[in-house]
């Protein structure tokens, strides 16, 4: 237990001072936005970029934990919104969904892997992470344009939702690394070093935006539907995975730790962003990025004991 917390203690003392630089230290309300910006536009991309680059292509072709990961996130995503929508709109019902399934794989779940699982954790979490924003980000927003333009042709659809995903460069970039890796092309030198010392920034850098965007002061929103996104984000989708890494599909055990943590990880941004997209209510989302944040640091700590 001592071992686990000493591994996850600096990932949440990173996000807890970006939180009291909020609340109540120099950063204003614009510094979520912008520190966001650096880490989701330049410095995340080039950390995928690299870690694709210099994967062995059949260390990046992992079905079982493909399956188990994506499974998992998408019965949770399903579930939510099948309950949420008999008490509000399809399209709030949808980012609700989102905010149930999407784990945190990037800004917590790639150094939290490193910490306790390696550099296999690590191609775990980037593998987790091309999975949550190529399919299942692409997917909420082609099911939100569907309830919000129903009239529109389903080849319009798809085409939005794989026009948003492609403009991302948290899809591109470590797309463009598997390239390299597929490829049997080292990486230049230079490339190879820009690489490293940009990608080093974006991991502590995004646990300070994440701690600067829940520590930004937000309305209250109804604990019910809070306690119901965050029951199926911290218990039932790890449960779901564990089912399936470990009995389904039994996978390799640093593999099947890895689907396990990065499932039971908090909720994302990336489901916000989604929400302040289309205009619908942000808050409830918000709050529930706040609290699964908050109640992680004790859900994760037990579960890895236990793993």
């Amino acid at each position: 237990m001592l071992t686990v917390l000493s591994a996850i203690a600096p990932i949440f003392a990173a996000i807890g001072l970006g939180y009291a630089g909020r609340r109540w230290g120099p950063f204003g309300p614009a510094s979520h936005a912008e520190l966001t910006r650096f880490v989701t536009k330049l410095a995340l991309p080039v950390l995928l970029f690299r870690i694709m680059a210099e994967a062995h292509p059949a260390e990046i072709w992992q079905p079982g934990f493909i399956v188990a990961s994506g499974a998992g996130s998408l019965v949770i995503f399903a579930a939510a919104i099948l309950i949420r929508r008999r008490t509000v709109p399809t399209a709030d019902a949808i980012v609700d969904g989102l905010a149930a399934g999407y784990s945190n794989t990037a800004f917590i779940g790639i150094p939290l892997c490193l910490s306790l699982l390696g550099a296999t954790g690590v191609l775990a979490a980037s593998i987790a992470s091309i999975l949550t924003v190529c399919l299942l980000f692409a997917f909420s927003i082609l099911l939100i344009e569907a309830a919000l333009q129903p009239e529109a042709s389903l080849p319009t659809l798809v085409g939005r939702a794989l026009l948003a995903a492609a403009r991302n460069p948290l899809v591109y970039a470590p797309a463009a690394g598997a390239l390299f890796s597929i490829g049997g092309v080292e990486l230049p030198v230079p490339v190879a070093r820009f690489a490293e010392l940009l990608g080093a920034a974006a991991s502590p850098c995004a646990l300070v935006a994440l701690g600067l965007f829940v520590g930004e002061p937000r309305p209250k929103v109804p604990g019910q539907a809070v306690g119901l996104l965050a029951g199926f984000k911290l218990l039932v989708q790890p449960a779901i995975t564990w089912l399936i890494a470990y009995v389904l599909w039994p996978l390799p055990p640093v593999w099947a730790k890895a689907a396990v943590l990065l499932a039971a990880l908090p909720t994302g941004t990336g489901p916000f962003m989604l929400a302040e997209l289309y205009g619908r209510e942000a808050n409830l989302t918000a709050r529930t990025i706040l609290i699964t944040t908050t109640l992680s640091i004790v859900t994760i700590t037990v579960l890895m004991a236990i793993l």
